[in-house]
């Protein structure tokens, strides 16, 4: 039992996790967060299966991510940028992506 639990956990260590930034449709709200299936979740939300700040808010629309090998800096980064100012956060995306468009369209998903 335990090699297979040890085993789960080095399949996860090497795999790909997403920190990502989504906003609403005017690009007022915005959410950080953290998955491993970055079209998955992304349907998620736009489906409204997850309840919490997005299907309150309708935020839908990815405008960020950052791809990461490790899970731990993953989540080390979303708590990173959650901690920033709006400010920060808005350069950083602005960097990234000037007019803030959608990186990923619906039928993407």
């Amino acid at each position: 039992m335990c090699g297979i639990a040890i085993n789960s956990r080095l399949e996860h260590m090497n795999s790909d996790f997403y920190v990502y930034i989504k906003t609403n449709w005017n690009n007022q709200v915005l959410y950080v967060g953290v998955t491993n299936d970055l079209k998955r979740r992304l349907s998620e939300h736009r489906q409204g299966l997850v309840d919490g700040f997005t299907k309150q808010y309708h935020i839908h629309k990815l405008i960020y991510y950052e791809h990461y090998g490790d899970v731990q800096d993953a989540i080390r980064r979303e708590k990173e940028i959650k901690g920033w100012t709006r400010a920060k956060k808005n350069a950083l995306i602005t960097e990234a992506n000037p007019f803030w468009k959608e990186l990923l369209k619906e039928d993407d998903c």
